[in-house]
């Protein structure tokens, strides 16, 4: 089936000498992966350049079934970014949170709001300078569309359980508390326009992102550490 759809880059590999194999988050069809070839010709109209991290695109695509790799036979750069592939610090944002994106997103299924979000998010992050903590709360936010937004009911309690997704009063072997429950705690509730009003050491944003990766390894079957994870402390480590 051909289908018109907005689609967002998750991630791209290199296949053969000419192709690539890119997987992407659509409006219509949720995550797909397609196969591109001659990417690195001259003549081609789909160039690697298209494929980049978070790139938004518009395809016209043939969609086969589930499992299967796709063919694009057309595409535009929907929404062309001015910084998040030019400064540092995006760029290693966008390859680390495409790559939470191909662990955290199994479904070829459509979900318009998942999609809006990840759309207006990475709108957010380009046309911002402050960008420190977007990662921290993108991803607090992407559980509210994974099913496992943290529950807020007795948020003064001493603990959060990680397995439970909730505040307790009881302390388990899934439960976090002292200096790492506080400053978790302040990324709730605020927005991307607020989040620069919130200050961060670099340690103690490495210690928020440790706590956010463990909840979806427990929440998320398959998902496993990014490998890029310490490239983003390292970029981070001194901001």
């Amino acid at each position: 089936m051909i289908e018109k759809t907005k689609a967002i880059v998750i991630n791209s590999i290199k296949f053969g000498d000419s192709s690539l194999i890119t997987t992407c988050y659509t409006e219509s069809s949720g995550m797909k992966s397609y196969i591109i070839r001659g990417v690195t010709s001259k003549r081609a109209k789909i160039r690697k350049a298209h494929f980049l991290p978070l790139m938004q695109l518009e395809l016209l695509a043939r969609h086969n079934n589930k499992g299967k790799l796709n063919s694009i036979k057309e595409l535009q750069i929907s929404k062309p970014y001015q910084s998040i592939h030019t400064n540092i610090s995006k760029q290693t944002i966008a390859l680390f949170l495409g790559e939470v994106l191909y662990g955290a997103i199994k479904e070829e299924e459509g979900n318009t709001d998942l999609f809006q979000y990840l759309e207006t998010a990475f709108l957010w992050l380009d046309t911002h300078d402050d960008i420190s903590n977007f990662h921290l709360l993108f991803l607090l936010k992407l559980t509210q569309f994974l099913g496992f937004y943290p529950e807020l009911d007795e948020k003064e309690s001493k603990y959060f359980d990680l397995m439970e997704g909730k505040f307790s009063k009881r302390n388990t072997f899934y439960t976090v508390s002292g200096e790492k429950l506080d400053l978790f705690k302040k990324l709730l509730g605020i927005n991307f326009d607020t989040v620069h009003h919130t200050r961060f050491k670099a340690s103690e944003r490495q210690m928020i992102l440790s706590l956010i990766i463990d909840y979806f390894e427990l929440h998320l079957s398959g998902f496993k550490k990014p490998k890029s994870l310490n490239i983003l402390k390292t970029v981070f480590s001194s901001s």
